[in-house]
């Protein structure tokens, strides 16, 4: 898992930068995947005993009296507010 991260992080880097992107690093384990696009949330939820890549993943938009995307974006502020820029 480690090298898969550094590996990311190896190609997300560049992007980062050239796009004037925030990126951060945190040490919480989590069950899901969630990147965040303004009004726009992509979620992967990790299944027991299946890599990510074979999960789904969720595309969800942030709509008048819908639940859902608050719902991720709550998980995601926590984890973001205590992690560290990349």
């Amino acid at each position: 898992m480690a090298a898969r991260c550094r590996l990311t992080w190896k190609y997300l880097a560049p992007c980062v930068k050239a796009h004037r992107m925030q990126a951060r690093q945190h040490g919480t384990t989590l069950y899901a995947s969630i990147f965040r696009f303004d009004d726009v949330l992509l979620a992967n939820p990790h299944a027991y005993g299946s890599s990510a890549s074979q999960s789904p993943v969720l595309h969800i938009n942030r709509i008048p009296g819908g639940r859902l995307f608050s719902h991720y974006l709550e998980s995601y502020d926590k984890v973001w507010a205590t992690a560290r820029p990349l």
